[in-house]
């Protein structure tokens, strides 16, 4: 995982991303449950791409000599 996404961060992207991409702040009874398995679709893939991808690290700064 990269240092700076931990866990809440994934878990606030991915219902960010669910309300944007519906339009709804917060579901009605009827939807909360299509909502709430979007929003763990999303984190859990998240994750998943985080977990997996591999960052290289910065070259390190090259001094004058």
């Amino acid at each position: 995982m990269t240092p700076e996404a931990g866990p809440e961060d994934v878990q606030a992207a991915a219902l960010q991303y669910v309300r944007k991409i519906s339009g709804f702040r917060a579901p009605s009874a009827r939807n909360r449950e299509a909502f709430e398995a979007a929003v763990a679709a999303v984190a859990a893939a998240t994750q998943e791409l985080l977990d997996e991808i591999e960052v290289r690290p910065a070259p390190a700064a090259r001094h004058p000599e």
